[in-house]
């Protein structure tokens, strides 16, 4: 019974407040979003009647499939947050970083020192580059990794932590003969 009636008030409501949901899904996305309103709609609309016998009998319809569609806008919102890629010109990142690995307080390195960074980062082996560009580019933190990976936290810290000795053992020599 709980089934036929959640699909059924979840029907009624697609119907009557389809171009409400489309106005609130786009107002709430960036425009630099690639996935059209509508894309979204029809992707929380499909959970929701998949999953309708598992809820109990839907008293505000309306709440409930508002609230989906906010969970879902937050999900991709930082899904594409999470996309950005570590060469990006996100200037303040890169010298929180730099002053990680060249020890100093100072939020302003020479170009050719930051362009060091950048290709040595490049360079580094696979699993030590993509670690530091998660956690120090991206944003992830290590549960987020390893939710995502299966890769426990602890090697995950290890990894990092040997890529930014590295990061400083290559980096080091040529810091001494810019500066």
């Amino acid at each position: 019974m709980n089934q036929s009636e959640n699909n059924e008030k979840l029907n009624t409501f697609f119907k009557e407040e389809y171009s409400s949901l489309k106005s609130y899904v786009s107002s709430n996305l960036k425009a630099s979003i690639n996935k059209d309103a509508e894309d979204i709609i029809q992707d929380v609309a499909l959970k929701l009647f998949t999953s309708a016998d598992r809820y109990s009998p839907i008293n505000n319809v309306a709440g409930f499939v508002y609230r989906a569609m906010r969970n879902k806008i937050i999900d991709i919102l930082r899904t594409n947050k999470h996309k950005t890629e570590y060469y990006s010109n996100n200037e303040v990142k890169l010298n929180e970083f730099a002053s990680l690995i060249y020890e100093t307080s100072s939020n302003v390195y020479p170009e050719q020192m930051t362009e060091e960074l950048k290709k040595a980062i490049i360079n580094l082996k696979p699993n030590y580059k993509d670690i530091i560009i998660a956690i120090d580019f991206e944003g992830y933190t290590y549960k987020e990794i390893e939710q995502e990976t299966g890769i426990p936290i602890g090697t995950l810290m290890s990894r990092r932590h040997r890529a930014i000795s590295l990061l400083y053992k290559n980096l080091k020599p040529k810091q001494e003969t810019i500066s």
